[in-house]
């Protein structure tokens, strides 16, 4: 592990160690795992794979309507009616 340095206020150490007495665990394991659930959940697709996929998915679907172009106002507003 690399040892780094965090600044926090006192609010957050107040409650963090509240948490962490808690939870029977250390503070530093808190925010490891803070950090985990960060990185988890920002992975972003970079733009070259969100190509690839809109280009697989264009076609897929069909409504089966042909004024789509002309009528996408209405049908928007009648899918959010639902």
């Amino acid at each position: 592990m690399i040892r780094t340095q965090v600044q926090l206020t006192e609010d957050q150490v107040k409650k963090i160690r509240k948490v962490a007495t808690a939870k029977h665990q250390s503070v530093a394991e808190l925010i490891r795992q803070a950090v985990d659930n960060i990185l988890k959940s920002s992975t972003s697709v970079d733009l070259e794979e969100r190509r690839k996929r809109a280009v697989n998915i264009a076609g897929k679907f069909s409504s089966g309507k042909r004024n789509i172009s002309k009528e996408h106002d209405a049908y928007l507003t009648e899918a959010f009616n639902k």
